[in-house]
């Protein structure tokens, strides 16, 4: 099978090893096969989600369903051919990028970007190639359609851009922590197939003038160079108030800087902002962003989904739930999973296949008690107006 754009080259490693290793498909099979290995490779919607990708010209997604089919192939017990195709995979993500028009580039020289030198960039990013997706998260609906969308606008972006418009790639995203902000970053990526650069505020952030605003230059100059999720977290770090009680004039100056470079960004890449103080970022913020998504402490159901799924196979059976919603009330998504890892940890020191229901109990409850010391110690820090938080 020929995978080509008329005479054009192939776009990507990925076409290039399926052409090669000729996957071929039964007709009256689910599963095609490769007949020199006759391993089984790939279901048909997988195959034919891989071509549609490449017709598409859209790496993100055929990355994604080229995880899939190795994910299946671990399922499968066909070890071999599932490290084979992940470390095609991996090797391609780890020497590729994506430039402005979608096209495949190598990271390495990318990040030359203005004559500096690749160090220097690595010291404000970190590079990650999650394989999260959305469905590994429990979100209310409001945020889930909203990610939905940014995710289908994202996969269609050429399509959407031949009629001259954009889909939506700047993010706000608000709530308290624990609560899903920096796993969203992650999810995107991994749904999308491109690389997760987390912005370094502490590298970034510095004390002598101008020194800051150059290098969220240089961060921005690697966005528009490379394609990613770029995820600056704690984002009121720079983005707080003008004008605020506590403000330091190398921040506000950078903020304008990042104001700026926000507006004129035109590049393919996804800009993400998470911030737990919503109330304090400058007003002129929030209309750089096209999305703005917001995140709350898990309801009664969403507790209860997220221990269950959290627990898998350790999931006491029967599954009660009385007392749980209790247990769970006022803790943040992280907290849950964190409790509920304790209890299958316990399970397993102590050669339990299921979790026992008083140790789960006791795990939540211990979250809850640290949860309440933290809540009161922030009580007594200056908050982001320069007073306490009372």
């Amino acid at each position: 099978m020929e995978f080509a754009h008329g005479a054009a080259q192939m776009r990507s490693f990925e076409v290039a090893h399926w052409a090669t290793i000729g996957v071929q498909v039964h007709a009256s099979n689910h599963y095609g096969v490769c007949r020199k290995s006759g391993a089984i490779v790939a279901s048909s919607e997988q195959l034919k989600a891989l071509i549609k990708s490449h017709i598409s010209r859209d790496d993100g997604h055929f990355y994604s369903v080229a995880m899939q089919v190795a994910a299946h192939e671990a399922k499968l017990g066909h070890g071999k051919l599932a490290e084979e195709l992940r470390g095609l995979i991996d090797a391609a993500k780890t020497r590729l990028g994506q430039d402005v028009s979608g096209k495949l580039v190598p990271i390495a020289g990318a990040l030359q970007s203005g004559g500096k030198s690749r160090g220097e960039l690595a010291s404000l990013l970190t590079v990650t190639y999650p394989a999260n997706r959305l469905s590994d998260m429990v979100l209310d609906d409001q945020a889930s359609q909203q990610l939905a969308r940014i995710i289908k606008e994202q996969r269609l972006l050429a399509r959407i851009k031949e009629h001259g418009l954009s889909p939506r790639r700047k993010l706000l995203l608000v709530g308290p922590p624990g609560t899903g902000k920096t796993m969203t970053a992650s999810a995107l990526a991994g749904e999308l197939g491109i690389p997760l650069f987390l912005v370094r505020l502490d590298s970034l952030i510095t004390k002598f003038m101008g020194e800051t605003a150059s290098k969220l230059r240089q961060v921005f100059d690697a966005i528009a160079d490379i394609r990613g999720v770029y995820f600056f977290d704690e984002f009121d770090a720079i983005g707080s108030q003008r004008g605020a009680a506590n403000d330091v004039g190398e921040i506000r100056r950078v903020l304008n800087s990042f104001l700026q470079m926000i507006e004129h960004d035109q590049s393919n890449s996804l800009i993400v902002a998470a911030t737990n103080h919503p109330e304090v970022l400058d007003y002129a913020l929030f209309r750089r962003f096209d999305d703005v998504v917001e995140y709350h402490l898990p309801t009664p159901v969403q507790a209860l989904d997220l221990i269950r799924s959290r627990l898998g196979t350790f999931a006491p059976k029967p599954f009660k739930r009385a007392g749980l919603v209790e247990q769970a009330q006022g803790l943040s998504y992280a907290e849950i999973c964190r409790a509920v890892d304790e209890s299958i940890k316990d399970a397993i020191m102590h050669d339990q296949t299921k979790v026992q229901r008083a140790e789960l109990g006791r795990a939540l409850g211990e979250r809850r008690l640290i949860s309440a010391k933290l809540a009161q110690n922030n009580k007594h820090l200056p908050n982001h107006a320069g007073s306490s938080q009372r």
